[in-house]
């Protein structure tokens, strides 16, 4: 059964990896203006997380491919590899 969630109820959710290291918070999402699907969610990363702080940010923001999503609930939840 697929979820349905409301993008606005995705915004400020926090964002960790599959083992659990803390990454930031979700802020928006890329999406294609041609087939209405998203590419990518942006992430303005906790820069007093060690593991975020080495991440390569552009703008201010990660972005993070959305084939590394793994879960979305109480968290998101990113691969670790895919970054």
């Amino acid at each position: 059964m697929v979820k349905f969630i409301i993008g606005r109820q995705l915004v400020g959710k926090k964002v960790i990896t599959s083992d659990g290291f803390d990454v930031g918070r979700f802020v928006d999402a890329e999406v294609s203006p041609v087939t209405g699907k998203i590419n990518a969610f942006l992430i303005e990363p906790n820069y007093d997380s060690g593991f975020a702080s080495k991440l390569k940010v552009d703008s201010g923001q990660l972005k993070v491919p959305y084939a590394a999503i793994q879960a979305v609930n109480d968290y998101i939840v990113i691969d670790r590899k895919v970054l």
